[in-house]
């Protein structure tokens, strides 16, 4: 089991690091196909969270409620209250650098982000494996716009490549540590494990509905919208598909 969880958080954190590593050297990847990757993972995301991750947080403990909102509420406070200027997709300041102290408030931001993608991932796996496979595809879909996302930042922030890459190497190994902090549930009592669960459950679903939906509503585009319920079918037949395998 922690062979899985390791091999699901570093292939998550490898994508992260593509992502930075692709915006450092400069290579044009259109919008379009950031557009389609958040979209897709904002409708997956959403029905993993609402059809698998609040029905067995429930079904764990019967006050999840409290731990689904802390979890989504602790998300809020580090992404938005005490971090600023953290969205995803390329950034689009072209004509005018932003401050640099925005592109270590994005990093900030971005590192708490993929602790809890990879503690989500950790103890998904650590409950079922089926539903830690599901959580690992909901944040790997959306793990390489994100490094296109830090390294799109700290550009136009005027960093060098080199800190660029420092920056999508330390955000991939937040992923892993987080993924490796869960490890510890295995001898706790199983009313925390159960909150552990929940708390998982809300951080996934902020990813889903607070960073990965106001982005795609951003677009002028019509497809990203419409490719959102492409994700939620995705989720639907990757499910079955998923359950054929492990079962």
């Amino acid at each position: 089991m922690i062979g899985s969880i390791l091999l699901f958080a570093t292939a998550a954190a490898a994508a992260e690091i593509l992502g930075g590593v692709l915006m450092v050297s400069r290579k044009q990847w259109p919008t379009r196909l950031q557009e389609t990757l958040l979209s897709l993972g904002a409708g997956f995301i959403l029905a993993l969270v609402f059809f698998k991750l609040i029905p067995l947080s429930f079904q764990i403990l019967p006050s999840a409620a409290w731990w689904l909102l802390m979890g989504y509420a602790t998300l809020h406070f580090f992404e938005h209250t005490v971090v600023g200027h953290l969205h995803f997709g390329e950034e689009v300041h072209s004509e005018k650098m932003i401050s640099k102290v925005a592109g270590f408030s994005a990093f900030a931001g971005l590192f708490i982000h993929a602790f809890f993608d990879g503690f989500s991932i950790s103890v998904g796996v650590q409950y079922d494996f089926l539903v830690g496979v599901l959580v690992f595809i909901a944040v790997l879909l959306h793990k390489f716009p994100e490094g296109l996302t830090i390294g799109s930042i700290m550009l136009s922030a005027g960093f060098e490549r080199r800190k660029v890459i420092q920056a999508a190497l330390g955000i991939g190994t937040a992923t892993v540590v987080g993924a490796c902090s869960a490890f510890f549930l295995q001898s706790i009592s199983p009313a925390i494990v159960g909150g552990a669960f929940a708390f998982s459950a809300g951080t996934v679903l902020y990813v889903g509905a607070s960073d990965l939906i106001p982005e795609i509503n951003k677009t002028e585009n019509r497809l990203p919208p419409f490719l959102v319920f492409a994700g939620m079918v995705l989720f639907y037949v990757g499910e079955g598909f998923v359950e054929s395998l492990v079962r």
